[in-house]
C-alpha cells in the first residue's frame, strides 16, 4: 500500500436491503456523485465471477438481474456457502482486492447480506464504517419487476440482515425522493 493510501478508507458506508429496493440505485448516485474519492464494491462481483469461471458461463450476464442469473442462483449460493463456512471473510476481502478499494478514500459497499459481512467490515475497519438499510414497499418493488421467488427471497442471502435493529441509517426507497434527496446525507458524510 503506498503512503497515500495508508489512512484508507476514511469511510465505508456499507448498503443492503431486499432485491428491487434500490440498492444499485442509490449506491450508483452516489457514487456519481462523489466521483474519483470513491469506488463501489459488489461483495457478489468477486463471488459471480469465479463462479462463472469454474462452470464456463457469461461473467457479465450473472452481473445483470435477469434470467441468466436466476438460472443459475441456488447453485451458486450453495456454491459461495461452502467457501463461507470455510472463511467468511474471503467475498468481502476478494472484493477490497479486486476493485483496488484501497486506492479510495470512500468505500461504498452495494450489497451486504450476511451479518457476517458486517463482521468483517467491523472487525476491519470499526468506527470508519456507516450502516445503511434501503427498504421498499412490496408494491413499488413489483413495480420494479420483483416477484416473490420461493427459495430466493426466504434465503440468508435475503433475509440474513433483517434481523438487524441498529443501522446508522434507514432509507425508504419508494419513489418520494429523489435520488439527490437519498444521497444527501452520505454526501455530507463524505465531505466531513
Amino acid at each position: 500500500m503506498s503512503e497515500d493510501n495508508i489512512n484508507h478508507p476514511r469511510l465505508v458506508l456499507i448498503f443492503s436491503g431486499k432485491r428491487k429496493s434500490g440498492k444499485d440505485y442509490v449506491t450508483d448516485a452516489l457514487k456519481d456523485k462523489l466521483g474519483e474519492k470513491a469506488v463501489i464494491l459488489r461483495l457478489s462481483g468477486p463471488l459471480k465471477e469465479l463462479y462463472a469461471k469454474n462452470n464456463g458461463l457469461d461473467f457479465s450476464e450473472l452481473l445483470s438481474p435477469g434470467a441468466y442469473k436466476e438460472k443459475y442462483r441456488n447453485d451458486m449460493v450453495r456454491w459461495s456457502e461452502a467457501i463461507r463456512n470455510e472463511d467468511y471473510t474471503y467475498f468481502c476481502s476478494a472484493s477490497i482486492k479486486k476493485y483496488e478499494a484501497d486506492k479510495f478514500p470512500v468505500w461504498i459497499v452495494s450489497d451486504a447480506r450476511r451479518l457476517t459481512d458486517l463482521k468483517f467490515f467491523r472487525e476491519n475497519y470499526g468506527d470508519r464504517i456507516r450502516t445503511i438499510r434501503i427498504s421498499a414497499s412490496e408494491d413499488v418493488r413489483k413495480k420494479r419487476g420483483w416477484v416473490y421467488t420461493e427459495g430466493v427471497d426466504d434465503q440468508e442471502t435475503e433475509c440474513g440482515l433483517d434481523s438487524v435493529q441498529n443501522w446508522d441509517f434507514r432509507i425508504e426507497n419508494n419513489g418520494e425522493q429523489s435520488g439527490d434527496e437519498l444521497i444527501e446525507p452520505f454526501l455530507q458524510l463524505a465531505s466531513s
